[in-house]
């Protein structure tokens, strides 16, 4: 039996699996799971948050699966602005070149 290489994960599947822009790519997972998340505790349809979210129904189900990448972080914020979330943007100096770097916070 051939043994499975294992290779341990650096937190960011996109760095991962190679894709260029990778930080940007996870932070913007995270802001389709947290739009996601307020559709569900909302308890909206696809339909009722296509309305809401001033898209068609088929893109709101290709958002929510993952297809995501021809979105900017402006629509995916103003999509959270529209399910009643608010979104704060913070720009600070970096120690280092290496500390400069695109960041997400999110609050419960």
């Amino acid at each position: 039996m051939k043994k499975a290489r294992v290779t341990k994960s650096s937190g960011n599947v996109f760095a991962d699996i190679g894709l260029p822009n990778a930080a940007e790519h996870s932070i913007k997972a995270d802001l389709v799971l947290r739009i996601a998340a307020r559709i569900k505790s909302k308890g909206l349809t696809q339909a009722k948050a296509a309305s809401l979210l001033g898209l068609a129904q088929p893109d709101v189900s290709k958002l929510l699966r993952g297809h995501f990448a021809g979105y900017a972080y402006e629509r995916l914020f103003g999509y959270l602005n529209a399910l009643g979330e608010r979104v704060s943007i913070e720009v600070s100096q970096a120690k280092t070149k290496k500390d400069a770097r695109l960041e997400l916070e999110m609050a419960d």
